[in-house]
């Protein structure tokens, strides 16, 4: 009986240890894909320099945990992840935001339209197209925000307009516009030669430093443009003023050729990304 008492718990403290090992090979799995995923976040958004800098911290805890076993409780070593976590969350709100809804959307848009491709003489009639209306509406004082995505617009804000899913042209942006057509006084959406939506509904920025007389129209340009990664095009209604926006950066009193280096610089970032 002592035996067989013995045997069974023998088997008990091996299935314990089997559980135990299993255990901490599932942690550590675990712990190596949110750093993966954290740091590969960190270094997409700029900052390559905080992913050094709590690399060489994590390690040199590490080694003193390894060392001072007898100093530090090892429970502490687990709240490094979830400081690190609170750090992101807090300090990269913002582009921890756009992340999530880029995902989303992208889906959303490659599920409804496919991703389009397109060829180098496509991409220079969609430029000329673009900077002809803008500069008719410029000189006719019709307001206008033109967004320029890569499929990453969340479907929300695609929603709360029209879909559209047709070729760019100067005529049919500016007749978008014209102040008494039911879709003007929204934004349109457009990714790569398409016009995807129009009359869409913007996040207002919630910048306290804007000029004042820089409006809602905007504001609502430069705020898509904080929250995910793209860019847009503002026409004032009020003075015909054309501004360029990036990263909710803008830039005011846009001439011919400081459009075309704009969209240049879009497109063929969009272009090298399709081929």
């Amino acid at each position: 009986m002592k035996e067989i008492l013995d045997k069974f718990y023998a088997v008990l403290t091996a299935m314990k240890e089997t559980e135990v090992l299993v255990g901490a090979i599932i942690f550590v799995a675990a712990l190596s894909l949110f750093y993966f995923f954290i740091f590969k976040f960190l270094r997409n958004n700029g900052a390559r320099i905080a992913v050094t800098i709590f690399v060489c911290v994590f390690f040199v805890l590490a080694i003193l945990f390894v060392l001072l076993e007898s100093l530090f409780d090892t429970k502490l070593f687990i709240l490094i992840p979830l400081a690190l976590l609170i750090f992101v969350a807090v300090v990269f709100s913002t582009e921890l935001k756009r992340t999530i809804w880029e995902k989303s959307s992208r889906k959303f848009l490659e599920n409804k339209h496919g991703a389009k491709s397109f060829n180098e003489e496509e991409v220079e009639a969609c430029i000329t197209e673009i900077i002809k209306a803008v500069q008719n509406l410029s000189k006719n004082d019709m307001g206008a925000i033109i967004v320029l995505s890569n499929g990453n617009v969340p479907e929300r804000i695609l929603q709360s307009g029209t879909m559209l899913n047709s070729d760019i042209t100067s005529q049919l942006v500016e007749s978008i516009f014209y102040p008494k057509t039911p879709l003007h006084d929204g934004a349109m959406i457009i990714s790569g030669t398409k016009i995807i939506a129009a009359g869409c509904f913007l996040p207002l920025s919630q910048k306290e430093n804007l000029p004042k007389e820089l409006g809602t129209r905007h504001r609502a340009g430069i705020g898509i443009t904080e929250t995910i990664d793209v860019t847009s095009i503002i026409v004032s209604e009020e003075t015909g003023i054309i501004s360029t926006v990036k990263a909710g950066n803008i830039s005011r009193y846009a001439d011919t050729d400081a459009l075309k280096r704009f969209l240049r610089k879009f497109y063929w970032q969009e272009y090298d990304s399709r081929r």
